[in-house]
């Protein structure tokens, strides 16, 4: 998902694509998501940005009510947001050490989301997929 992509979404849903919502898209694109709101305020504000932190958490509330991010939960107690590229995102997780591995291959997901689309009468418009093991070095 690129920054129009993004401004069209949050237009389709209503709501304005202010400076500051733009500015927040811009910081998550630049740093590739996964990361908690105040991490994102904090690398905002060392780069020069004036956007409140309240601004920051509302804004990844709206993003993540019209599916643009999508928080995770890893046991640190915070979000973090992770960014979907195009409607879906994807973790290996380590439950020993918690490394996360992002992979991109989705055919077996999309299966099983026309599956359950089917089934449920449910219109799917995304997704997030964790699957959780044991990495190769704390194997």
């Amino acid at each position: 998902m690129n920054k129009s992509q993004i401004k069209t979404k949050l237009t389709q849903h209503g709501h304005r694509p202010t400076a500051s919502r733009l500015e927040v898209v811009d910081a998550l694109l630049t740093y590739h998501g996964h990361m908690t709101a105040d991490d994102l305020f904090e690398k905002m504000r060392d780069g020069g940005s004036n956007v409140g932190r309240m601004t920051v958490f509302r804004t990844l509330d709206l993003l993540a009510e019209i599916g643009v991010v999508r928080p995770t939960y890893g046991g640190s107690g915070a979000a973090h947001f992770v960014l979907l590229e195009d409607g879906h995102h994807h973790h290996l997780v380590c439950m020993r050490c918690s490394t996360t591995v992002e992979f991109a291959e989705c055919s077996f997901a999309d299966e099983l989301s026309q599956q359950l689309a089917n089934q449920f009468k449910f219109r799917i418009e995304g997704h997030m997929l964790e699957i959780y093991g044991v990495c190769e070095s704390c194997q």
